[in-house]
């Protein structure tokens, strides 16, 4: 299978644009691109999905175990013609100071696939020798194949920077773009701005793509990617042959709550779930005979007001809850289930009010890493003791704690509990991949299917 790794020498580098544009291209010459995200993240897959037509999927190799990420991506790229692989951070950044756990170097030596390095060369020339030659070196088992400059000033900027890479480091220069604020994406708080709010058009992709034709070697990174030799693996994760469905379950999907993992969605169908989105924004009811919801992340707090005014869908969450329906929530699922989502003006906004807890947004206090949590209970997804992986990221806090309600403790804090659970109902800031446990998406499905035999 061809693949190809975009990273970056840091995070805000522009690898996204690059990938982006790039998948763009391929898909322009006609070829089947199926687009990846390395690590826990949620927004850029969402530009992947939008320029490729193939829904993006994350390969974390700390979530993950090595398997896993090798049946998913073997699972996904069956009948596509390339995969281009987006990084997280700087290539060798991970979950540790000291390995490579989580980094995009150890997914793409999993999937023996080489890197295209971006670089800002805004304001360096023959430096940036230095910076390849290190990186190059840090890791000789590494395909380090080739590097993008983003930023480029003029034709003999890009001539400094070229003879000097190559010269010092026999690493080829591939392409480049130039420095035009045209081709930056819109970024806010938690990172870019999510494609589900249009934060841009087609008209931008068009340039975009035209750019990457124009200053990258795509013919040579076609040819590099035949290099890449992903291991094949006997599937585990999902089952031999797809269950018939046994329990429709709500997705919550909108501008407001629009973070969720691929392959979690694909393992709960896999596992016997019909899933039915619905908008906590704009539908008045939820889906008819549902009987387990699944409230994933987003920003809740940039619509609050709407949601707030969304009285009879609240009401029904409300009733669906009451009535002990499997409910699952991450993040900004549980600031909505909570009694409130108070804003950085002092606005408070009435939420569904079935966590005794509140959530305001704390701009200078971010909450960001892996977290390693243990079931306090029996619950939808985890039966109590059993030891997940998962990933936070948010700027709200709570107030008002569900103390004696917790659904995990947090084994990197001592004595830290987090979460909510009550019954068949678990909200958590902690986001999970449904294929961190292999048991997490058909005990989910059970728990509903269970549900709905009690009616």
């Amino acid at each position: 299978m061809k693949a190809v790794v975009i990273a970056g020498i840091t995070s805000g580098i522009g690898k996204t644009t690059v990938a982006i544009g790039l998948m763009g291209a391929l898909a322009r010459q006609g070829l089947k691109v199926q687009p990846f995200k390395t690590g826990p993240d949620y927004i850029d897959p969402s530009y992947h999905t939008w320029v490729t037509g193939s829904p993006s999927r994350n390969l974390d190799t700390w979530l993950l175990s090595r398997d896993v990420v090798a049946e998913l991506f073997g699972r996904a790229t069956a009948g596509k013609d390339i995969a281009v692989i987006e990084g997280v951070m700087g290539l060798y950044d991970g979950r540790s100071a000291l390995n490579e756990e989580g980094s995009t170097a150890e997914l793409a030596k999993l999937l023996g696939a080489p890197v295209l390095l971006v670089i800002d060369s805004r304001k360096g020339a023959r430096s940036l020798a230095a910076m390849v030659a290190g990186y190059q070196a840090f890791d000789s088992s590494l395909c380090l194949g080739g590097v993008i400059l983003n930023g480029i000033g003029s034709d003999k900027h890009l001539e400094l920077c070229r003879e000097a890479i190559e010269h010092y480091t026999g690493v080829p220069v591939l392409g480049y773009l130039p420095r035009r604020d045209s081709l930056s994406l819109p970024e806010r708080h938690l990172g870019l701005v999510p494609t589900v709010e249009e934060p841009v058009n087609q008209e931008f992709l068009g340039l975009l793509v035209a750019q990457i034709e124009a200053t990258l070697d795509i013919p040579r990174i076609l040819r590099l990617s035949e290099q890449a030799a992903a291991p094949e693996v006997e599937p585990s994760l999902f089952p031999p042959v797809r269950k018939p469905p046994v329990a429709k379950i709500g997705v919550a999907r909108d501008r407001a709550f629009s973070f969720y993992y691929q392959d979690s969605l694909d393992l709960l169908e896999a596992w016997g779930a019909e899933l039915a989105p619905f908008s906590p924004l704009q539908d008045t009811n939820l889906p008819r005979d549902i009987s387990g919801l699944y409230i994933g992340g987003g920003f809740p707090e940039l619509y609050a007001a709407g949601l707030a005014d969304n009285s009879s869908i609240k009401d029904a969450v409300r009733e669906a809850a009451g009535q002990g329906m499997p409910i699952y929530a991450e993040c900004g699922g549980l600031m909505y289930l909570g009694r409130s989502i108070g804003d950085l003006e002092g606005n408070e906004y009435p939420m569904v009010g079935v966590i005794p807890v509140s959530s305001q947004i704390d701009r200078p206090r971010l909450s960001l890493g892996y977290r390693t949590v243990q079931a306090l209970h029996d619950g939808p997804i985890l039966r109590q003791g059993e030891i997940v992986r998962g990933h936070e990221f948010h700027w709200s806090v709570l107030k008002n704690g569900a103390d004696g309600a917790n659904a995990y403790s947090i084994l990197e804090k001592e004595s830290c509990r987090e979460g909510f659970q009550k019954k068949k109902l678990l909200a958590s800031y902690i986001h999970l991949h449904l294929g961190s446990l292999p048991h997490m998406a058909a005990r989910f499905v059970e728990s509903c299917r269970q549900f709905r035999e009690c009616l």
